[in-house]
């Protein structure tokens, strides 16, 4: 089984790696669904730790629908985050109908494999109107894996989407579940044929805030301990 943590802080990170994570997902502003982090925390993540960094791609929140100027911008982060040292890269381009859009989806991919990188095609897949037939066109196009909850809020209430793409794909390409992964259902992946899971490990840290600068987050321990040590 492999497990990805998503991860905005180097600490987190470093704790993953210890923990026995396959993988970090590495991103700003969780709470907007993850952004683009900089090239300092990028460095950092690499430099301290022994596991795959993989980065998040993804300029603004808000959706997936991207206009020309952004592709550009995503094109040059795809560049500085290769030049950084990672391993791979996570995004995903709709159309305003819910569909791929096979010209951005295409442009990236092929930049970020000239680059040597892997490529994860996140949880935008869950908004396609067509799964089954969005599936297909990743595969073909080359992506590594899709990240999913089953088109439902949390992959356990979309675990059976989730076998039955496993199913359709046949190893073609691996299917990752995410959203609402805990030490008391990860088995349960496990045991419908998914090999990968991807989840969060941090808990708020209990302050005041009068001047809402943000909440503030903290390692969470026992949930890694409990997911990947199966000690639920």
């Amino acid at each position: 089984m492999d497990f990805e943590v998503c991860v905005e802080r180097v600490d987190t990170a470093i704790v993953a790696d210890n923990y026995g994570a396959t993988r970090i997902e590495l991103c700003s502003a969780l709470d907007l669904g993850g952004l683009t982090p900089s090239i300092g925390i990028v460095e950092s993540c690499v430099e301290k730790c022994s596991l795959d960094v993989f980065v998040m791609i993804r300029p603004r929140g808000g959706g997936f629908v991207y206009s020309s100027d952004e592709l550009v911008i995503m094109m040059k982060n795809i560049e500085a985050i290769a030049k950084a040292g990672s391993n791979g890269v996570v995004f995903g381009c709709l159309t305003e109908n819910f569909e791929l859009n096979d010209y951005q989806n295409n442009k990236l991919l092929e930049y970020s494999k000239s680059l040597g990188l892997g490529v994860t095609f996140h949880r935008a897949f869950d908004f396609c109107k067509n799964a089954t037939k969005s599936l297909e066109s990743l595969i073909n196009q080359g992506f590594d894996r899709i990240l999913t909850s089953g088109k439902a809020i949390t992959a356990i209430e979309g675990k059976d989407n989730i076998k039955n793409w496993v199913d359709i794909s046949k190893g073609r390409i691996q299917i990752m579940a995410g959203s609402g992964i805990n030490g008391s259902n990860a088995k349960i992946f496990e045991d419908i044929g998914v090999d990968a899971l991807h989840f969060t490990a941090r808990k708020k840290r209990i302050k005041e805030d009068l001047f809402n600068m943000g909440e503030e987050y903290v390692v969470d321990k026992d949930k890694l301990t409990k997911i990947i040590f199966n000690k639920a």
